[in-house]
């Protein structure tokens, strides 16, 4: 069986990042996965430093710019495993309209989501996934702002795989990374993720009195259902796949993707590359 390395971290002691790195490690070995077939992609941020703590390719890119590395190296080349690994703010803040059109192009990447409801990285100040009323050292009256539903716009942006989890439950985080990493199409986990430094909130306390495993009585398929979960909130906080629906990916819909060679793999003409360049001089 492959193996990855993971090595020393910058994180605080108790961040639920460590158990993140380690579910995914977890998960790429029991898949099969070989290092040098992964691509971890990240921004800016404490999650986004994932990338740099295990044996895979990475790139990690701009604060919010994730998402379009990593949707270049997939159409490149559409036999490496593409994993966008970062935080709240990289995902839905800086990187949100990246995120609203990926979510819609549908490339075959998997997008790991450590919200921890706050800005790790920056001291503490409110995240688009902050509550309403949460005070930090920067909304010293409460954040006033409406917070960020990514379930919910990740459904009505129309993503085929949806789903949530908790880095304070490994076991069913493992079978969530795993399903999200195979499935054929853009996949989104949410992953509540406590900060123990910056969010004294949203703490492993907090989230193992509201979390619930959504079990095999759900139908993942209803779409209908799958709003109803997304929109559930406060004491009462689902993981799981929420949504997942067989589509068709960017490659499937691609007239020179469809035909199954890697772009790395087409031969070019250099001579066009070179007018092109040209033009632009």
């Amino acid at each position: 069986m492959a193996t990855f390395k993971t090595y020393e971290t910058a994180w605080c002691p108790g961040c639920g990042n460590f158990a993140i790195l380690d579910c995914l490690k977890t998960a790429l070995e029991e898949l099969g996965k070989e290092p040098h077939e992964v691509l971890m992609v990240a921004g800016i941020g404490q999650a986004a430093k994932t990338p740099q703590y295990i044996s895979a390719n990475s790139f990690c890119g701009l604060h919010g710019r994730s998402l379009p590395a990593a949707i270049a190296a997939k159409i490149a080349n559409k036999d490496l495993t593409v994993i966008v690994d970062t935080g709240d703010g990289d995902s839905y803040g800086e990187g949100g309209n990246h995120f609203i059109h990926n979510v819609r192009r549908n490339v075959d990447i998997t997008h790991f989501v450590h919200d921890n409801q706050i800005y790790g990285l920056t001291k503490g100040q409110a995240s688009p996934t902050t509550a309403i009323g949460h005070v930090t050292p920067v909304q010293t009256g409460g954040n006033m702002n409406e917070p960020l539903n990514p379930l919910l716009l990740a459904l009505v942006s129309g993503a085929g795989f949806v789903a949530r989890g908790f880095s304070g439950d490994k076991e069913h985080l493992i079978s969530i990374m795993k399903e999200a990493i195979m499935y054929p199409g853009y996949a989104l986990v949410d992953i509540f993720q406590p900060c123990v430094t910056f969010n004294k909130v949203n703490t492993y306390a907090y989230y193992r009195e509201r979390v619930y495993r959504l079990d095999e009585s759900y139908d993942m398929t209803d779409k209908r259902a799958a709003f109803e979960k997304a929109m559930e909130t406060g004491d009462s906080l689902p993981i799981g796949i929420i949504y997942k629906e067989e589509k068709a990916t960017f490659h499937d819909k691609n007239k020179v993707l469809s035909k199954g060679q890697p772009l790395i793999d087409i031969k070019r003409d250099h001579k066009v590359v070179n007018e092109l360049i040209k033009a632009f001089i």
